[in-house]
């Protein structure tokens, strides 16, 4: 069965056709067309929007939708629904949330899990349930290489050593089984210390934060068991999580908004002010006679909250996006490509690099970032290099550990494509793209670097400016000394 989602922004018409997956950009004529297509013919469309069209906008906007859904872009059917590889596949299974806290230690108020017991016994999860959880998940994964764990509650942090004991076992037993377990914490952040924010920084892939917003709007909903605000305990110990945490792992922030804080986007604004770059806020789930759920006349303004993104509140930042191809295989980087050793034993990569096809030099050290202006202040500036306008299209070449000192980095154009190549044909490297990708290299692979033609739309506040952030997270011009 075919099926299309369409819905109108900020002047745009936008029309997705969901088993194709194409999005199309229209317009008003064509936007009211898509509805009428299938269940017309051509001469009662027109008879339907002759008032508000002229019949040559009409006939156009037609022969349009026609060739889309002749071309296979529009009204898609489910290929896979009964396709035979798809029917008679072997189920897998890809990831498990582990319940390994049957309690929580706050009581917020919109809680679908009755403040994490689910209106039940208070229990924690043992180590040899969870761990009979993992052997069931390698045990009917098939060929599936990466697996995700996600550590659940209640709040999980009342259950740390048996979170730590089943990421140990998981490690344990991966590699043997030529799997590779990406695990996850959700958390509320009250138990947060330094011993936890080591362990999650260093063994979570990625960790969710919870945290509603402005202090105000996160106490009211968000209270701990002694019916005090959790705000100002929490902020702090987020803060420095993720002011610690490895870039090449991930973090996000996430919110509830309810009826009683339909001005949602000043929360958004608010962990953006507060330094936290990735941020979800969902809307809650609940029963229209609790006061605090949202009912159909509030819509309005939650939509009206939407555009705010798109109308002024908040501004929009392009940054671009690098494109890499691993033995043909495309990836694609925000901040940065690294090539690197196997491992600190390792001897000296030899990294041989060309631009648009010209000889440029051969890196020998530890390896090399490649990175984009808005990862120059990541990893690529640890390691010395520049820092550079992330609205520039640009190409920062930073080695790391180099054996020639003399070696320096160097920013290139974002126009330039880069050929890659390692030198030596008795050792590998890694490539890591974004943190997300690691792959092995050698002197027989093949990488091509260069922009991709898409970009994306970082949303951050109105008023956010690019050095003040520079001054406060670098301290720049403080006297450090």
């Amino acid at each position: 069965m075919s099926m299309i989602h369409k819905f109108s922004m900020n002047g745009y018409n936008i029309v997705l056709d969901v088993n194709g997956g194409a999005v199309h950009v229209v317009d008003e004529v064509a936007y009211n067309l898509v509805d009428l297509y299938k269940e017309k013919t051509k001469e009662e469309i027109i008879e339907s929007l002759k008032e508000n069209y002229t019949v040559e906008q009409i006939n156009e906007a037609y022969d349009e939708i026609k060739t889309l859904e002749e071309e296979g872009l529009l009204y898609t059917e489910d290929t896979y629904q009964f396709h035979p590889s798809f029917v008679a596949r072997k189920k897998v299974v890809k990831a498990l949330c582990l319940h390994v806290a049957h309690d929580c230690n706050l009581k917020c108020k919109y809680c679908f899990a009755a403040q994490g017991d689910f209106g039940g016994e208070k229990q924690m999860m043992s180590f040899e349930v969870g761990k009979a959880a993992i052997d069931y998940l390698i045990a009917n994964s098939g060929n599936r290489r990466n697996l995700e764990i996600d550590f659940f509650g209640g709040e999980p942090l009342m259950n740390f050593d048996v979170v730590k004991q089943l990421v140990e076992y998981g490690r344990s037993i991966e590699k043997e089984n030529n799997k590779n377990i990406r695990f996850t914490i959700t958390t509320n952040g009250i138990l947060l210390d330094d011993e936890k924010i080591e362990y999650i920084n260093e063994n979570m892939h990625n960790v969710v934060l919870s945290l509603d917003g402005r202090k105000e709007v996160n106490d009211n909903m968000r209270p701990t068991l002694n019916d005090k605000g959790s705000h100002d305990i929490i902020l702090p110990k987020f803060k420095k999580l993720i002011e610690t945490r490895p870039k090449d792992k991930y973090y996000y922030i996430r919110g509830t908004f309810t009826r009683e804080n339909l001005d949602f986007s000043e929360d958004v604004m608010h962990f953006a002010n507060e330094g936290f770059a990735l941020t979800s806020v969902e809307p809650v789930v609940g029963d229209e006679s609790n006061p605090y759920a949202l009912r159909e006349e509030d819509l309005p303004k939650v939509f009206e909250e939407y555009d705010n993104f798109l109308n002024g509140t908040f501004k929009y930042e392009k940054r671009y996006v690098l494109e890499v191809k691993i033995n043909h295989r495309k990836y694609y980087a925000l901040n940065e490509i690294v090539i690197s050793k196997g491992g600190i034993t390792s001897k000296v990569l030899r990294v041989r690099f060309s631009s648009d096809n010209e000889y440029m030099c051969t890196y020998k050290g530890d390896g090399v970032i490649i990175s984009t202006p808005t990862g120059s202040t990541a990893y690529s500036m640890s390691a010395g290099g520049p820092i550079v306008k992330s609205n520039m299209k640009a190409m920062i070449i930073t080695p790391l550990a180099p054996h020639n000192l003399n070696t320096r980095p160097i920013v290139i154009s974002g126009e330039e494509k880069l050929q890659i190549q390692m030198e030596d044909t008795d050792r590998t490297g890694q490539i890591v793209v974004d943190g997300q990708v690691s792959t092995k290299v050698s002197s027989e692979s093949i990488i091509d670097i260069e922009y991709s033609s898409m970009t994306l739309n970082l949303v951050i506040p109105k008023d956010r400016n690019y050095y003040s952030v520079l001054r406060e997270k670098l301290k720049w011009g403080d006297n450090l000394c």
